[in-house]
């Protein structure tokens, strides 16, 4: 008797959104190592643009400058989940990107419309390219990068909570406050949600899974049930 060939899983392509600490990192990656996945943080490629401009005496706060220098830096991100790496020009950006320079700008270069037709384009060609299809996480990926992805997931949470987690993300020099850390929050949600090109915006078709009252854990059962759903319905 002939054993059925197993088949493998679909290539699935899943967005995740939604505002700073409300988890989108920490349960992208999972899901995407618990599912065999790829992994793309979107946020780090803003982030690295941002550091490249920095770095190279860009004034961020010129919006001409900076799209007149967009398409300059080669960007490269790893996708596997387990060391999700980035680079710019061949150098190794994963600490400088996260330091508060570059948080602090972040918002203004990103909004810039040259910046951010650059990115998307970078990141529709990861996800086409992903095997095993691909857990894409950023603001705007459900809306503008990638419309059509298979699940849209919105993260959210409590100002409160959000705050802490992110407070928590932080340290030596750069800890911050939960006043200070929720303000600059609220400040980063503003200039994200207000921004004329790719707003943060939940997309129509997106489940919304408010991640206040859950653990890291259950949000991300929560989310691999729901991938794993989609598969089974396609």
């Amino acid at each position: 008797m002939e054993t059925a060939a197993r088949t493998a899983p679909a290539a699935v392509i899943v967005a995740i959104d939604g505002p700073a600490g409300t988890g989108k990192s920490s349960t992208s990656k999972a899901v995407a190592a618990k599912l065999g996945l790829g992994y793309l943080d979107t946020g780090a490629q803003y982030r690295a643009i941002t550091w490249w401009m920095v770095a190279n005496g860009i004034d961020v706060e010129d919006a001409v400058a900076v799209a007149g220098a967009a398409g300059k830096p080669a960007i490269v991100s790893g996708t596997d989940p387990a060391n999700p790496t980035i680079t710019v020009d061949g150098t190794d950006v994963s600490g400088p990107i996260r330091t508060q320079e570059v948080t602090s700008r972040v918002s203004a270069v990103s909004a810039v419309p040259e910046v951010r037709t650059v990115i998307t384009e970078l990141q529709r060609t990861i996800a086409a390219e992903a095997p095993r299809g691909i857990v894409v996480e950023g603001r705007d990926i459900g809306t503008t990068v990638l419309p059509d992805a298979d699940l849209k997931i919105f993260l959210t949470a409590s100002p409160e909570v959000r705050a802490a987690r992110r407070s928590g993300e932080l340290k030596g020099k750069e800890a911050a406050d939960l006043a200070s850390t929720q303000a600059a929050l609220a400040k980063r949600d503003a200039l994200d949600s207000g921004r004329k090109t790719s707003p943060l915006a939940k997309a129509d078709d997106a489940v919304e899974v408010d991640t206040s009252e859950l653990t890291l854990d259950q949000v991300i059962e929560c989310v691999v049930t729901l991938v794993e759903e989609k598969r089974t319905v396609a």
